[in-house]
């Protein structure tokens, strides 16, 4: 797998529209055991494109640039999220500059880079399955690894791609069946 080098939080500003070259570009980055077929991935710009959204929107959530992050994520409406700790899925999405600042104040210092595992793609909705790999400052800890296993999936709105469903867990590393038990019945309570 190719890496992208540490300080990714340094690299210029994406613009917010690109270019044929640039997402074939961004395709081709992608490593070839990880992709639809080169061939596939070219005549699909939406896919590339998507993807490198994802790459720089990912990269600003988890530095906190919160203000980037709104900038490059179209949220539907009727957008789901099953957060990574856990617990029901969220509908909607709160982009409330009160919100927005505290999300700003949890997610800081990151360093990522994204991993993709598989894409799908019809006329209306494309799916990314991918591996964010990820170091951060999250709710006050000291850095450590964050990673996750995502999948996003995009819905055609007139022009532009909305984000209507993620799921990220923290599950990239195997854990045993003992353990999966005790994530299934719940912590029990701290007494």
């Amino acid at each position: 797998m190719t890496r992208r080098p540490s300080g990714v939080h340094n690299w210029p500003d994406l613009p917010e529209k690109m270019s044929r070259r640039s997402m074939m570009a961004s395709a081709a980055a992608i490593p070839l055991s990880f992709q639809l077929s080169a061939d596939a991935v070219a005549g699909n710009d939406a896919i590339a494109g998507l993807v490198e959204r994802a790459r720089a929107k990912n990269a600003a959530f988890m530095r906190g640039d919160m203000g980037r992050w709104l900038q490059l994520v179209r949220i539907a409406p009727d957008f789901t999220l099953m957060q990574p700790f856990g617990g029901p899925a969220s509908r909607g999405f709160d982009a409330s500059p009160k919100r927005l600042a505290h999300l700003s104040r949890y997610f800081r210092e990151g360093e990522t880079e994204l991993e993709v595992l598989q894409t799908y793609a019809s006329e209306a909705l494309v799916v990314l399955a991918m591996i964010e790999h990820q170091r951060a400052e999250v709710g006050g800890l000291p850095a450590q690894d964050w990673s996750l296993r995502v999948t996003e999936v995009y819905r055609k709105d007139g022009t532009d791609w909305q984000l209507v469903h993620r799921h990220a867990d923290p599950l990239v590393r195997s854990i045993t069946l003992q353990q999966a038990a005790t994530l299934a019945r719940g912590w029990p309570e701290d007494k």
